[in-house]
């Protein structure tokens, strides 16, 4: 496959979104694939936030009074409760990795579909079982990394607002200026984290999940042919890197422009009668009073239900686009894996994609 330009890969990019998703069009296939491109390429995946410790400390006020440390019995909690929401707080942290690992599974089987043309999502779901486990480890080692650099650079931020924070319960007039000037350095701080978190999210997803996937290179191997490829044309992957964030973007703020119209009227249609509803269950009781709120929640639920599927038809396909830029430029630096993505790849039997 040649390697194109990353400028060049859009139209190519657009015609094989269009091929996949719409050569034959099945509504149930267009959605299921819509769902699982929604949920692996909207950023749900990869990004893990762990429940910090903090210590309560005491500190002298300018009028010699202690400031009261922070303790359970000013929020009136039970050691029963107290275990109850730690009990809470690891059982969420649970979920949110399993929802993690889930969807990073899913990520592969979409990587299979794309590269080989079934619209089945099952055959990528078991042919990368450990490929998928081994890749979600490293996005969680990677992510706690990036969680402990940017808990270690907050520290001193973290102190001066909790320094302000006491002066101010001392009754101490806040100095604003010492506020912008501790506010004003975290603004490249932040620019830099968000920064280094994209650049990790593309070269984990775009450059290394490939050779994780085709080869079952270990994450060192799959790093370790990334970066020769992008010390090798360092223009080229910048220029992707930029075209790869601002395009899914741009056609985000398009698709919102074409339907910011049909989506208003479609709202007054829905809130109209809810409203005028809710007018009328202020003043009933009993039976009618029950049924009219039942009418009001079916109206929300058909509200609600619009709005999926109107997000799963515009984020499907813009995200599917978005992969397959990412596939067709890495595809003509990676022969393995542009060996099967030129010619497209067709599908034998059509009409057993489900």
């Amino acid at each position: 496959m040649h390697a194109f330009s990353a400028a060049d890969l859009i139209s190519p990019a657009i015609k094989r979104t269009k091929w996949f998703l719409f050569e034959p069009f099945r509504w149930s296939t267009f959605l299921k694939l819509c769902a699982v491109a929604v949920l692996t390429e909207g950023g749900a995946s990869g990004n893990f936030n762990f429940p910090g410790g903090s210590h309560s400390s005491t500190a002298g006020s300018a009028t010699g009074h202690s400031i009261p440390s922070i303790t359970a019995p000013h929020f009136g909690l039970s050691p029963m409760a107290i275990a109850l929401i730690a009990a809470i707080i690891v059982v969420s942290i649970g979920l949110i990795l399993v929802v993690a690992y889930l969807i990073t599974r899913l990520r592969f089987a979409l990587f299979n579909c794309l590269v080989t043309g079934t619209r089945e999502i099952r055959p990528g779901w078991r042919r990368y079982d450990v490929q998928s486990w081994r890749f979600f480890l490293l996005s969680l080692a990677v992510g706690i990394v990036m969680f402990f650099a940017l808990l270690l650079v907050s520290i001193p931020f973290i102190l001066g607002f909790y320094r302000m924070y006491q002066s101010s319960q001392a009754g101490v007039t806040p100095n604003f200026a010492a506020l912008f000037a501790l506010i004003l350095p975290l603004i490249p701080i932040i620019i830099i984290f968000v920064l280094a978190g994209i650049a990790i999210h593309l070269i984990l997803h775009d450059l290394m999940l490939p050779h994780i996937a085709l080869e079952n290179a270990s994450a060192a191997e799959a790093w370790e042919q990334a970066r020769r490829r992008i010390a090798a044309e360092k223009g080229g992957f910048a220029l992707y890197a930029l075209l790869r964030i601002l395009l899914p973007i741009a056609a985000t703020i398009g698709a919102m422009i074409v339907l910011a119209i049909p989506a208003l009227i479609g709202a007054l249609v829905l809130a109209a009668p809810a409203i005028w509803l809710g007018t009328l269950t202020a003043s009933a009781t009993g039976l009618s009073k029950l049924l009219f709120i039942l009418f009001i929640s079916l109206i929300v639920l058909v509200g609600v239900a619009l709005i999926v599927f109107v997000s799963l038809c515009i984020g499907g396909p813009i995200g599917i686009a978005a992969r397959n830029y990412a596939l067709l430029f890495y595809g003509g630096r990676y022969q393995v894996l542009g060996d099967l993505l030129s010619p497209p790849p067709l599908v034998s039997n059509p009409s057993a994609a489900v």
